[in-house]
């Protein structure tokens, strides 16, 4: 869906009286999503990109949504400044009678500025080719190797990655000097570039939108409608070369102890866009 289809119909949930039972219904579509191959029980998301973008934070947000409470589904540091994550994980998600859904999302080290430090890009590289095992542990120093009790030596289409999504921060984006450029923005083109060696689709998720702007954090209705949301996506368009419809700006849960509609309904929506590219992305496989 376009970023115009998106922002109406965001629009559209936010004004209704009924956004309760909108969002129900999304979850619904979205807990029994019909896998186009057969040989693929759950669409496989991998999440990418630099320390502190709110990787971890979104799959416990995302996590939250369908149990209809606050999880912690991946843990988070609030601010060290190096990755938390040390470990490769797939996080399953389950609904609030605890039915299995069909995605998970793997959570990876996080991208940082130093040249040696935080997860190797050939590491990535491997987790989208399903090379990585769960419970690998990341090595700033090196990648995985062959030998490895955690290399997956045959990967099958139910391990490889069906969509990537590279996590950018939305109040932090234009704020990143040139050296980070050469490295973090550098280390996520290059996981891109592979990729799309692979066909596998790509997204971006820009977090913190509520601190992007202040009309946002004011009133999340607003965001598809701010300009200062849409320079913030033109800023990650142009590091990443993402266009802006494969852009899903959104607020994680990092203050509340309650979930709320809106908050949810903007999750929802970039998760159903990557699980409709993941499903593309199989789709095309099984035609092949």
């Amino acid at each position: 869906m376009c970023c115009a289809g998106r922002r109406e119909l965001f629009c559209q949930l936010m004004v209704n009286p009924k956004l309760c039972r909108n969002k129900k219904k999304i979850i619904e579509e979205l807990k029994h999503f019909d896998i186009a191959h057969p040989e693929v029980q759950q669409l496989r998301i991998l999440v990418h990109g630099p320390v502190g973008a709110g990787k971890s934070s979104f799959i416990s947000s995302i996590a939250s949504v369908f149990r209809g409470r606050m999880v912690q589904a991946a843990l988070v540091d609030a601010g060290s400044g190096t990755s938390f994550t040390t470990k490769f994980k797939s996080v399953k998600f389950k609904d609030k009678e605890r039915n299995v859904l069909p995605f998970v999302i793997s959570d990876i080290m996080g991208l940082e500025d130093a040249e040696v430090a935080g997860a190797p890009t050939d590491d990535l590289v491997m987790a989208l080719e399903g090379h990585l095992k769960d419970g690998y542990l990341f090595n700033p120093a090196g990648s995985v190797q062959k030998e490895d009790q955690f290399y997956n030596s045959c990967p099958t289409l139910n391990d490889t990655v069906h969509c990537l999504v590279s996590v950018l921060p939305g109040d932090k984006i234009g704020m990143m000097n040139d050296d980070q450029v050469h490295t973090v923005i550098q280390k996520l083109r290059e996981i891109r570039l592979k990729a799309s060696a692979l066909t596998i689709p790509q997204v971006i998720v820009m977090t913190m939108a509520d601190k992007a702007c202040p009309e946002v954090n004011k009133d999340l209705r607003m965001i598809y409608r701010s300009k200062k949301i849409k320079e913030k996506m033109l800023e990650c368009q142009n590091k990443l070369g993402v266009t802006t419809n494969y852009i899903y700006p959104v607020k994680n849960y990092h203050e509340e102890t309650e979930l709320r509609d809106d908050v949810d309904i903007l999750l929802l929506s970039a998760l159903k866009g990557i699980l409709n590219f993941a499903n593309d992305h199989v789709e095309e496989k099984l035609d092949d």
